[in-house]
């Protein structure tokens, strides 16, 4: 089905986003502060307007993808917005979510707060996800022009879901390329072959140790912190063993150092029986 949509920023994912929706046959409206950013899209069929108001009125589903919170502000604050779904993918925190979502809804608008998890070139192509969150009835209503774009997974009435689970994965993200690249200086400061280690040995180890966190998830919804595994005090031990083996090879440890100092409050808390999965509890309360 077609629809008008418009897009609100033209940075690289706005125009990736924008270009997605020209490209199965959707009605495109365009702004952007920079003008000149909208001549790609407009020569594969795309209307540029000259201000935001003139977007918004242009189509009832407005996606807006702009550099942070303060800026859709700054962008939507004078327009009229009654009836229209505005579909926010600006990356911000649940917090700016929920307050966004609430001055929508106070100006008439119904609103999805997302989290695009994909770069850019990702988009409209397999293995891209954004999540939505805030108005079902709006996102049931677009759902199929948000398919375009990537897989749309709708995870709740919560306006501040969206972009928490979307900090959540990076957060997960960041945590394996910690790892990564402390293997990778202790391995390269041995003169091993980079690739050869990346490729044969650390991936299959990381897909193995993958496999288990789901019962991990497990335990932690459960607070059965058990193991026959590996408990803390055995972790605690082997992370004393990395950060020692890493300074005798001239490695700074300083990516493990978080998790080795969150290990040592939890066993001197007299939790060293416990697997890996108690550290949850010394996150949040």
């Amino acid at each position: 089905m077609t629809e008008n949509i418009s897009v609100l920023g033209l940075g690289l994912m706005g125009s990736a986003l924008a270009d997605a929706l020209l490209s199965a046959g959707h009605h495109v409206t365009v702004w952007n502060r920079t003008p000149a950013k909208a001549d790609p899209l407009i020569a594969k069929g795309a209307v540029r307007v000259a201000t935001p108001a003139e977007a918004v009125e242009a189509s009832p589903l407005v996606i807006v993808c702009l550099l942070d919170y303060p800026s859709v502000y700054e962008v939507l604050q004078d327009v009229s917005l009654a009836g229209k779904t505005i579909a926010n993918l600006t990356t911000g925190r649940p917090s700016e979510a929920r307050e966004a979502a609430s001055w929508a809804v106070e100006r008439g608008a119904d609103y999805l707060d997302g989290g695009i998890m994909a770069v850019p070139q990702m988009i409209a192509e397999p293995g891209a996800l954004i999540l939505y969150s805030g108005s079902r009835s709006a996102f049931e209503r677009h759902e199929q022009a948000f398919a375009v774009l990537a897989e749309p997974r709708y995870v709740g009435e919560d306006a501040g879901m969206a972009p928490l689970l979307d900090l959540a994965m990076l957060t997960g993200m960041y945590g394996q390329i910690a790892g990564f690249l402390e293997a990778a200086a202790m391995v390269a400061s041995a003169k091993y072959p980079l690739k050869e280690f990346t490729t044969d040995l650390l991936i299959p180890w990381l897909n193995a140790m993958a496999a288990l966190q789901p019962a991990w998830a497990d335990k932690i919804e459960a607070g059965d912190h058990s193991t026959e595994v590996s408990n803390l005090e055995a972790n605690r031990a082997a992370l004393e063993n990395l950060v020692r083996a890493f300074r005798e090879q001239g490695v700074k440890p300083d990516l493990l150092l978080p998790l080795k100092t969150v290990i040592d409050q939890r066993t001197a808390r007299g939790l060293a029986h416990e697997g890996l999965s108690g550290l949850v509890e010394e996150l949040y309360p």
